[in-house]
C-alpha cells in the first residue's frame, strides 16, 4: 500500500473512532469531526476507498476494510503512545499533549515510533519502581501534584 497523507490518516482515524461509536461512520459525522466540507469528506473516501481501506458508496454508510481497520489502529497507537509521553514523560497539559500528538503521529518513522513507545515504558516503569527518580523527573518540569 501506497503511503498515506496526513488527510487521508485523519480521515481513516475519524471513520473508525465513529465506526467503534456507532458501527459505521456517516460523511455528515466525518465533515463535523475534522471540521471540513462535505465535498471534501466524498473526496477523501473515494481515495481511501480505492487503496482498499474502506467500503464506500454514496450515501451509504462508510466502513473500514481489515486493511483500513489495521491501517486505523496503527495510527491510533500512536496518537495515544504520542500523547501519554506528552503527558506522563514530558508533563504537558492534556491540550497540548494532543495538540503535539497529533501532529507528530503523522511525521514519525516506524523506527521512531517503536523507540519512543519502549523508552515511554521503560521511563513509566522505572519512575514508579523508584521514587526519587519519579521525584526528580517531576522537579525537572516544576511539575506539582
Amino acid at each position: 500500500m501506497d503511503k498515506l497523507t496526513q488527510s487521508q490518516e485523519d480521515y481513516l482515524e475519524a471513520i473508525y473512532v465513529e465506526s467503534q461509536k456507532n458501527g459505521c461512520a456517516k460523511v455528515t459525522d466525518i465533515a463535523k469531526i475534522l471540521e471540513v466540507k462535505k465535498a471534501s469528506v466524498t473526496g477523501a473516501l473515494s481515495s481511501l476507498c480505492e487503496k482498499g481501506l474502506i467500503n464506500y458508496a454514496p450515501y451509504s454508510p462508510i466502513t473500514l476494510t481489515k486493511q483500513g481497520e489495521t491501517a486505523a489502529k496503527k495510527i491510533l497507537l500512536k496518537h495515544d503512545v504520542m500523547t501519554a509521553f506528552f503527558k506522563k514523560i514530558l508533563a504537558l497539559d492534556e491540550e497540548e499533549a494532543v495538540l503535539n500528538a497529533c501532529r507528530m503521529e503523522h511525521i514519525m518513522t516506524e523506527e521512531m515510533f517503536e523507540r519512543i513507545h519502549a523508552f515511554s515504558h521503560f521511563i513509566q516503569d522505572y519512575a514508579q519502581e523508584n521514587s526519587e527518580f519519579n521525584k526528580r523527573l517531576k522537579d525537572l518540569y516544576k511539575v506539582n501534584e
